[in-house]
C-alpha cells in the first residue's frame, strides 16, 4: 500500500502546477479523477532511487520495480474552510486521509504574504480539529484518559500519542515547500525549512529532453532537479526507508517506516511470508554490489541470517524462508 501525501495549499498556490510535474516528470499513474475545484487529483509517482539501478545493472536484473509514493493534488483552502465555506469540509475530508501534508506557500508573487498564508492553513485545521474534538467529547462515551487528552488538546493543541487514532488534520507530519520564482532559485534558506522549488520550470522542464534538462541546471546553478527534492523529502518526511528483494530477473524496492522488524518487512510483501516466517538472509546494497550474484555473495559468506525481530535497514536486501 503506498503512502500517501496531500499537496494543500491556498488557491492559486501553484498545486495543481507542481502535481502535474510530479506526475509526468516521474512516470506516475494518474488515478481517473477531473481536474475540478472538488475531486483530488492523486498520482502515484516513483522514488528516484541509485541502489534499484545498480543492482539491476551489476545482477544483470532486466526489471526493477522502485519504491513509490501516492501524491494527491486536494483544491486550495480558504480562509473559514473549518465553517464549510469554498466547500472546506469536504476538502478537510480529504486531508484527513493522507499520512502527511505538503504546503505549498506562494512565494514567487510580490504580492503575496507567505507567512499569513501559512498561518491561515494551520489555523483552518486547528479549527476543525476542534470542532471534531468537541463533537467527540458530547457524543462519546470515551475512557477517562481519552477524554483528559481530548480536553487537554482544547486548552493546549500540541501533539498527544492518545489522540493518535483521532487522525487530527493538525498533528500531521507537514513538508513546507516555497513555490518561487525562478530568477530567486538561489536565494536565501526559507523559513520552516521549506523546499524551494519553481514549479512553473519544474513544468517547463519536462518539455527537454534528459541532457536539455541537465544542462539548464547546471546553468542556474540548480544541480538536482526540484521535484526530486521534494520526493526525497517527502519520504524523509514519513520516516521511510528502503529495502529490496531479488527474483530470478528483478529487483523490487519498497519502503518501510524506520524501525520495523524483518516479520513486519516480511508481511509487507505477503502475509503468508509473515505468518510461515522462518528466518531472512541478509546483505546490504554496498555489500551486494561487490559481486555478480546472490549466489556468488552467499558463497563468500557475505549474506547473514537474522531472525524475525531484526531491525530491517536502509538499503538492506534480503531473502525470506518461509514455511
Amino acid at each position: 500500500m503506498n503512502l500517501s501525501i496531500g499537496i494543500i495549499g491556498l488557491p492559486n498556490a501553484g498545486k495543481s502546477t507542481l502535481f502535474n510535474a510530479l506526475v509526468k516528470g516521474y512516470r506516475a499513474k494518474v488515478a481517473e479523477h477531473p481536474f475540478t475545484t472538488i475531486e483530488p487529483n492523486i498520482g502515484i509517482v516513483e522514488v528516484p532511487d541509485d541502489y534499484l539501478t545498480l543492482i539491476a545493472k551489476r545482477l544483470t536484473l532486466n526489471k526493477t520495480i522502485p519504491a513509490t509514493i501516492k501524491f494527491i493534488d486536494i483544491a486550495g483552502l480558504v480562509k473559514g474552510a473549518h465553517k464549510g465555506e469554498g466547500l472546506g469540509n469536504q476538502f478537510l475530508s480529504h486531508i484527513g486521509s493522507v499520512d502527511a501534508i505538503l504546503h505549498l506557500v506562494n512565494y514567487f508573487d510580490e504580492n503575496a504574504d507567505p507567512q499569513s498564508d501559512i498561518e491561515t492553513i494551520k489555523t483552518e485545521l486547528l479549527l476543525k480539529d476542534f470542532q471534531n474534538v468537541e463533537k467527540s467529547l458530547k457524543e462519546k462515551d470515551l475512557p477517562s484518559k481519552i477524554k483528559k487528552s481530548l480536553e487537554k488538546f482544547l486548552k493546549n493543541p500540541a501533539p498527544d500519542p492518545e489522540l493518535a487514532k483521532y487522525n487530527l488534520l493538525s498533528q500531521k507530519p507537514v513538508l513546507y515547500v516555497a513555490n518561487i520564482a525562478e530568477e530567486n532559485l538561489n536565494a536565501k534558506p526559507y523559513p520552516l525549512n521549506a523546499v524551494p522549488i519553481c514549479a512553473k520550470l519544474e513544468s517547463d522542464l519536462l518539455s527537454l529532453t534528459h541532457d536539455e534538462q541537465e544542462q539548464y541546471l547546471r546553468d542556474i546553478g540548480e544541480y538536482q532537479p526540484g521535484l526530486e527534492k521534494i520526493i526525497k523529502a517527502s519520504y524523509k518526511l514519513l520516516n521511510l526507508i528502503t529495502f529490496y528483494t531479488l527474483l530470478p530477473d528483478q529487483v523490487q524496492a519498497w519502503p518501510i517506516q524506520k524501525g520495523k522488524t524483518a516479520l513486519e518487512a516480511a508481511a509487507k510483501i505477503h502475509t503468508d511470508f509473515a505468518r510461515r516466517f522462518i528466518i531472512t538472509e541478509v546483505i546490504s546494497a554496498q555489500d551486494l554490489l561487490k559481486f555478480s550474484s546472490w549466489h556468488q555473495a552467499h558463497e563468500k559468506g557475505k549474506v547473514r541470517a537474522e531472525g524475525k525481530e531484526y531491525l530491517i535497514s536502509n538499503a538492506d536486501v534480503v531473502y525470506f524462508k518461509h514455511g
